[in-house]
């Protein structure tokens, strides 16, 4: 018994002295996924964050915030998150902008791509898809991945549908003898 007192007593006495000010320093051990890139899409900005934010509590918290933000801008990228991101690093380095902590600095990226107006992203989106060369299959997933959470609903739905898969496929069924759509799958 008193040797298991003993070891009980290394095993607390190795886990405190490990700790830093900050809590337990597994993480500096453990593996930890980094971020996916993020290129703007809203309903991605969630999963982002999240993994931003284990990630620097897991790996980088005795970083500064300014530091910890630069880390996070370097998972932002492709298409016009480009030019958000050039703006910001510009507004940090002349000191425009500061922020007290990361998570005020996330927070606005939230609030800047995190579909606020998520609708009328969506309603944009859908009105630029095309289904090119793919199948209708790949083009139907694609559309409903688009269509979910952009306020269009049975018809309205099912015209911009129609105005955005092929032209060829279009003129079959404008000539079919059977009645309009009144679902995508059909």
């Amino acid at each position: 018994m008193a040797m298991q007192i003993q070891i009980q007593a290394l095993i607390v006495g190795g886990a405190v002295a490990g700790r830093g000010a900050e809590g337990s320093s597994i993480g500096s051990h453990m593996e930890v996924a980094k971020p996916p890139v993020f290129n703007r899409e809203a309903e991605k900005v969630g999963g982002f964050i999240t993994a931003c934010k284990l990630y620097l509590r897991m790996k980088i918290r005795e970083t500064t915030v300014e530091e910890q933000i630069q880390w996070i801008l370097l998972y932002v990228q492709e298409g016009l998150v480009d030019v958000w991101k050039e703006n910001m690093l510009k507004d940090l380095e002349v000191g425009e902008i500061e922020y007290e902590s990361v998570g005020e600095f996330l927070a606005g990226l939230k609030k800047e791509f995190g579909g606020e107006d998520q609708k009328a992203t969506k309603m944009a989106e859908l009105k630029r898809i095309e289904q090119g060369g793919r199948t209708m299959e790949e083009f139907v997933q694609e559309f409903r991945r688009v269509a979910r959470k952009s306020g269009y609903k049975r018809r309205p739905l099912i015209e911009e549908f129609k105005r955005r898969m092929s032209g060829a496929i279009r003129k079959k069924l404008m000539k079919a003898e059977k009645r309009p759509p009144t679902n995508i799958e059909q």
